[in-house]
């Protein structure tokens, strides 16, 4: 049962076969046909003018921030952002920027826009760093999934207007928001520059993400995915999976039902843990590292998120497997680890 990540799913029979007949063609020198329409897809889902397909989430938000930031400039980040804490810090030794986490004064995940205003502050003397761009992540993979709603992301998006700054989205899991919400993904974009989303995680494609935005800003991201070195020949093998991905936006309701479902569950069995708000459940054991060896011993996969064990919902589960897994963690008294109680 491996619950470590929804990027451990199997590319579907249909996905499989939809790369093996692909239409392709060299997408450095002039283009490739299935890349092409993969693009165009998402760039009409997410409200935007242009889209560019990375090889990864990482790239693309590195490709954005690139593009956005100068050297001498600060961003800002919600706390425990995938920016800040799981990219290998290239937002500041590639694209040169100083991050400025900011903690979740709106919630676990959540920042307030009165935050974003306060930490843009004014321009101050010439050697003073310059805050340019806020770095938003819906849903906030650290937090639990926490999905950030439309008037939350639209106060924003509109107080970093207000203090002159770029917004970009890290909309690594924006499917999951969007169907948790029942709203289109565009809904979600209004207000930003850019936005990248992933094609591997939930929707199961084996490789691939998507950045995008301007027609301007497009043609300069291409540019900087070369010298980044994700330039690629016959895309449309990956574009094609990509396509396929797509029509399962809606079958991430299954995602968010199962980790209710599990949730609920751990909770029954006395277990403590968050309530999902999309796929991701976290528990929070006495001693992480014994927990997660007891877990691998009775065949559950889960990974580490600080102190807490994370379980990520994904399509290759079903709801059997599920029950299988609370079968196997036991309740607190009889199970693997206790929780720490309070004194």
């Amino acid at each position: 049962m491996d619950l470590r990540s929804d990027t451990v799913t199997q590319p579907s029979r249909q996905m499989r076969a939809a790369m093996a007949t692909a239409e392709v063609g060299d997408d450095v020198l002039d283009g490739d046909p299935t890349m092409r329409e993969l693009q165009e897809r998402i760039a009409t889902l997410l409200g935007a003018q242009a889209a560019l397909w990375v090889p990864s989430g990482s790239m693309g938000n590195l490709i954005a921030l690139t593009a956005h930031l100068r050297r001498g400039d600060a961003f800002l980040a919600p706390a425990g952002a995938h920016v800040l804490d799981a990219e290998l810090g290239t937002a500041a030794w590639i694209a040169g920027g100083m991050p400025r986490p900011l903690q979740h004064d709106a919630g676990p995940g959540k920042i307030s826009a009165s935050a974003v205003l306060r930490a843009a502050g004014s321009p101050g003397p010439y050697y003073t760093l310059r805050t340019s761009l806020l770095c938003l992540e819906n849903t906030h993979m650290a937090a639990g999934g926490v999905v950030t709603e439309v008037d939350e992301h639209a106060a924003l998006a509109a107080a970093a207007r207000r203090a002159g700054l770029k917004v970009h989205l890290d909309g690594a899991r924006l499917w999951n928001a969007s169907v948790a919400l029942g709203l289109p993904p565009a809904a979600l974009t209004v207000g930003v520059d850019t936005v990248q989303v992933c094609l591997s995680k939930g929707l199961g494609a084996p490789v691939g993400s998507v950045v995008a935005g301007s027609v301007e800003f497009v043609e300069e991201a291409r540019r900087l995915r070369k010298m980044l070195g994700g330039g690629v020949r016959q895309g449309g093998v990956l574009a094609a999976a990509g396509l396929v991905a797509l029509n399962n936006i809606e079958r991430l309701a299954e995602d968010h039902e199962r980790a209710a479902r599990l949730a609920a569950g751990l909770a029954d069995r006395g277990w403590r843990v968050t309530v999902p708000a999309t796929n991701i459940v976290l528990l929070t054991p006495a001693d992480l590292p014994s927990m997660l060896r007891q877990l691998e011993q009775a065949g559950v996969r889960a990974g580490p998120m600080g102190n807490q064990v994370r379980f990520v919902t994904h399509g290759d589960l079903t709801d059997d497997d599920i029950d299988t897994v609370l079968t196997r963690i036991g309740p607190v008294d009889n199970g693997i680890s206790a929780p720490r109680r309070p004194a």
